[in-house]
């Protein structure tokens, strides 16, 4: 057996070889901790507060390999990588400027920030697959306006609708992600407090206005200035929870709909490549989905450790703290993946209008009733018209007639354009014009 290849995503195939995956990985987290290092040390030379050259020389060595197994491991004896890297980094820097490594920072404002780097360049490949999922909508959309279908309420047909709503449904759920995931990450702050977040440290290395310090740090990151120290105020972390979490559910409700609707026996829509099995060559398994419906089921549990941990004792916190980093990266990783495979999906999504349009016959016309009943109640009276209803509707199964059929048969209905009035593809309502209404949204 050869030996095992570190996060290669064996038992992860929703996020394996994803964007967000090398986002989130060890070596852009490590990326995201240097960058946070060498930002730190520039943003306190722009104030004097290191002497010219320091910044440039951490950054330069902020650029060098570092050994990430070893500072996984080194990681234990003080509870996170921080601190190690702090040692690795001081040495490569040199004596001249390694005292300005690190330099009246704590671990969490390292950590943190580096975090909010990861999630901002994470949730820019995000946002960039999540454009390609409503584009693709947009056209399908768009394409099928009028395309007839069951409209299915509590798993059963309930009355008619359009592929184009139910695809311009799914594409304002994803702008809905879309938007709140953007404003999650033009708010992405650094975190910079010290010790017990009041900047006194930086105060003794001879700031004369310490609060003018977090701003020029995440103007060097281009994160966005903390109003405070947030230590123990995990709004950020909580936001990206739910902005994560819900575009997992939004898309999942995509999927979920395709998992349906790709049933053999309904086979309304296929994915453009479904997966083969290791048992049946005849199966064109929907993975694309099957995966988009894995990430949403997850999502939600992340999130509620990460909103768990909104309860950090003290100035930092022991425990709530830690319980973030696993969990996030997580979300982050499963939401990415998700957005990839759902842009797949939607650009290869195969639609059958004569497979939707065969289902609207499945009930013998009984599925337009709701519209039976409103246009009969005016020739016959409400309650007689109910009556009849109800009496046909087990006789379209029992004898395999359409309700059509039947109607026909009533001598008070002979004036009646039934052929109009029981046709499924007339009884859609506003679909279409709702479609157009929700394409308006950019």
């Amino acid at each position: 057996m050869t030996a095992a290849q570190p996060q290669a995503g064996l038992l992860s195939p929703g996020w394996t070889g994803s964007p967000a995956a090398s986002a989130t990985a060890d070596d852009a987290c490590l990326r995201a901790l240097l960058d946070a290092e060498a930002a730190l040390t520039r943003a306190q030379e722009t104030l004097g507060l290191a002497p010219e050259g320091a910044g440039a020389a951490v950054t330069a060595a902020a650029s060098r390999p570092f050994d990430v197994r070893s500072l996984a491991e080194r990681a234990r004896s003080g509870g996170n990588p921080v601190i190690p890297l702090v040692a690795d980094l001081t040495k490569a820097v040199g004596a001249e400027y390694g005292p300005y490594v690190h330099r009246g920072a704590t671990s969490q404002d390292i950590l943190d920030t580096a975090t909010m780097l990861v999630a901002r360049r994470t949730l820019d490949v995000i946002l960039a697959d999540l454009d390609r999922v409503q584009r693709a909508l947009a056209r399908t959309a768009a394409e099928h306006r009028d395309s007839a279908m069951p409209g299915r309420t509590l798993t059963q047909h309930a009355v008619p609708t359009t592929f184009g709503l139910k695809a311009a449904g799914w594409r304002s759920l994803v702008l809905d992600a879309r938007d709140r995931a953007s404003a999650v990450r033009d708010l992405l702050p650094a975190q910079l407090g010290g010790a017990a977040g009041t900047l006194a440290a930086f105060t003794a290395y001879g700031a004369e206005d310490a609060t003018r310090l977090p701003e020029a740090y995440a103007r060097e990151l281009g994160l966005r200035e903390p109003l405070l120290p947030w230590h123990a105020l995990r709004t950020p972390i909580a936001d990206l929870a739910g902005c994560l979490a819900f575009t997992a559910g939004a898309l999942g409700k995509l999927a979920e709909d395709v998992l349906t609707l790709a049933r053999t026996e309904i086979a309304e829509l296929a994915e453009g490549s479904g997966g083969g099995s290791s048992a049946m060559p005849h199966k064109a398994n929907p993975v694309r989905s099957t995966l988009i419906a894995a990430a949403a089921r997850r999502a939600p549990q992340l999130a509620a450790t990460l909103y768990g941990s909104l309860t950090a004792q003290d100035e930092r916190p022991a425990g709530a703290w830690h319980a973030e980093w696993e969990p996030l990266r997580d979300l982050l990783r499963l939401t990415g993946g998700a957005a990839r495979d759902a842009a797949e999906l939607t650009e290869g999504l195969r639609v059958h209008p004569d497979a939707m349009r065969a289902n609207l016959g499945l009930t013998h016309g009984l599925i337009v009733s709701e519209r039976l009943s409103a246009e009969l109640s005016a020739v016959l009276g409400r309650a007689r018209a109910k009556e009849l209803l109800t009496r046909l509707a087990p006789r379209t199964y029992t004898e395999g007639r359409t309700l059509a059929e039947l109607l026909a048969e009533e001598p008070d209905l002979k004036d009646l354009d039934l052929d109009d009035l029981t046709d499924p593809a007339r009884y859609t309502g506003s679909a279409g014009a709702l479609t157009d209404r929700a394409l308006e949204r950019r």
